[in-house]
């Protein structure tokens, strides 16, 4: 069974940075995207930032230049450097695997993660 697991979030004045991992219970080389999600209150989950193999990573338009997404195969972990936080992106985010060929997806639990202005 594969989990997820998420650390890191915590609160942090804007400006701030924070670095995100998500360790997964098997080898992150079984899965072809991984990526990060969030969720603000009231508001729809949306993709923040993933990574195909091959290389290719993706970025919403809000995070450019100041997130970086990242994955050590070697330590089955995916990460996500946040710099320059804002407080629009307080939000709880989630760390998704996905193995598309056989169409399955994996969530972690979230981690909260809040920006004071």
């Amino acid at each position: 069974q594969v989990q997820l697991v998420e650390s890191g979030g915590g609160l942090v004045q804007a400006g701030g940075s924070l670095r995100l991992s998500c360790a997964a219970s098997v080898s992150t080389n079984t899965f072809n995207v991984a990526g990060w999600y969030r969720q603000a209150p009231g508001k729809q989950r949306e993709l923040v930032a993933r990574t195909i193999s091959g290389g290719s990573t993706n970025y919403a338009d809000s995070v450019k230049d100041r997130f970086t997404i990242s994955r050590d195969n070697a330590k089955n972990t995916v990460f996500l450097q946040m710099d320059s936080l804002k407080p629009e992106d307080t939000a709880v985010y989630y760390c998704n695997m996905q193995r598309t060929w056989a169409g399955l997806t994996y969530w972690g639990q979230g981690t909260q993660v809040t920006v004071s202005s």
